[in-house]
């Protein structure tokens, strides 16, 4: 039986890389599935949506992609605090399991032409899988690293959960861009969407065999040994504070980014189909300057504080958001222009996206620090980054009305900036408080 104990009874030492990487790897797994439903919407929608309107029929699958957010706070809730009672080790092996599972179903899923209703109902089971999977994942994954990390390096290594979202953003958006200039539109509709989620499984045994040797952090062995708690709502309401905090804190960063780096790429591929594979490409040459820049967001934090850290990079976002959105939706535009804008939004959001792991486990305490944060971090997931692509459609295409995406996101990032002013620093904190 593995232990995390010497004969001695002290701790075994992890090598940070080990830490870094186990919490980088199952990330980078569940965006990947992520980016990749929501690049290949169209063609997925087709395969499970009848032939009726085409904007009903993408209006429909990206409420399929908003379904698995909506799903993360039950995640959040229930693998949230098995990772408290059972430890986070536990909980991360547990979520790539289940990520792994609801993506192989996926790729060899029947489409409705096949087997009719059953094959959208069974797509929306899968979703919420994946959507209950990565309540727990994210933020667990946050946990983890944050508390293996010492005090001076935690916005550093915990900037690796944020890398992972980033990576597999750009694995996905990567393997979408070979699909476009590898297959023709019609064998992609075909048959070709389902490449990538079978590829993913292959990743995912990765995952679920080396996440299974981690040891459990000292933060959360203490947790473990805690013999009483409150109930589960009662552990969340009691958690209030920091966790309307952290909603006005990642709403903005998070809906930002699902639409620079998903609805604005989805509108630009629609708006100019002759150069769909170039905005792809793009698209991943973005995501690679947005990888460096979460780690260099997270490394700054450790010496400037993640309250100056936060408050700084979400400022330069609200700055830079306008110019950047009109610079993207004035078409025609070039595939280098699209790039451009791109990294002026997507810089200093992933910048605050990089710091935000090691604040947000600083801001909760130690007993119910999992299924707290996962809770309120899956809920301003979901009102915020999971329905952005959707929300973006229906302004644009159904109300007319495209402006109001930088409006809404605007106001998010006014919040943000509000709380942040009115928040204590949180660097340093004793995590196991």
């Amino acid at each position: 039986m593995h232990s995390d104990l010497t004969q001695s009874g002290t701790p075994r030492e992890q090598s940070m890389f080990r830490t870094v990487f186990a919490g980088l790897f199952g990330n980078l797994l569940e965006w990947f599935d992520y980016a990749v439903f929501g690049f290949l919407v169209g063609p997925i929608g087709a395969a499970f949506f009848p032939a009726d309107n085409p904007s009903v029929q993408n209006l429909k699958a990206w409420g399929l992609f908003a379904v698995g957010f909506f799903a993360r706070p039950i995640g959040g809730i229930v693998l949230g605090r098995m990772g408290d009672r059972k430890g986070r080790r536990w909980l991360l092996t547990v979520s790539v399991a289940l990520i792994a599972l609801s993506t192989l179903v996926i790729g060899c899923l029947p489409t409705h032409s096949q087997i009719g209703w059953l094959a959208p109902a069974i797509l929306v089971l899968c979703r919420l899988t994946q959507g209950f999977s990565l309540g727990g994942e994210f933020t667990g994954s946050m946990a983890y690293t944050t508390e293996h990390a010492k005090p001076f390096m935690r916005g550093l290594i915990s900037s690796s959960t944020a890398l992972g979202t980033s990576l597999g953003f750009l694995t996905g958006s990567a393997a979408v861009m070979v699909l476009d200039q590898v297959l023709s539109k019609d064998q992609i509709a075909a048959w070709g969407w389902r490449l990538p989620f079978l590829f993913s499984v292959v990743m995912a045994m990765f995952g679920w065999w080396l996440r299974r040797s981690l040891h459990e952090s000292e933060a959360g062995e203490k947790a473990k040994e805690i013999a009483t708690r409150p109930p589960v709502f009662a552990a969340i309401a009691a958690d209030w504070k920091p966790s309307l905090q952290l909603f006005a804190i990642v709403a903005f960063s998070n809906a930002l980014y699902y639409y620079v780096f998903n609805a604005a790429v989805i509108s630009a591929k629609a708006g100019d189909a002759t150069n769909a594979a170039k905005f792809q490409t793009a698209n991943t040459i973005a995501l690679m300057f947005v990888a460096v820049s979460k780690v260099v967001g997270g490394w700054m934090s450790d010496r400037m504080g993640r309250r100056g850290s936060a408050i700084l990079y979400t400022g330069w976002a609200l700055a830079v958001m306008v110019p950047g959105w009109l610079a993207m939706t004035h078409l025609p535009i070039e595939p280098s222009a699209f790039l451009s804008a791109q990294l002026l939004m997507g810089i200093p959001v992933a910048m605050a996206l990089g710091m935000q792991g090691a604040m947000l486990v600083e801001m909760f305490p130690v007993a119910n620090r999992v299924v707290s944060m996962s809770f309120a971090y899956s809920v301003a997931m979901a009102l915020s980054g999971g329905i952005m692509p959707g929300l973006d459609s229906w302004f644009s295409n159904e109300l007319k009305m495209p402006g109001l995406t930088m409006a809404w996101i605007g106001a998010l990032g006014v919040l943000a900036v509000v709380v942040l002013v009115g928040m204590k620093d949180t660097t340093g904190r004793d995590l196991k408080a």
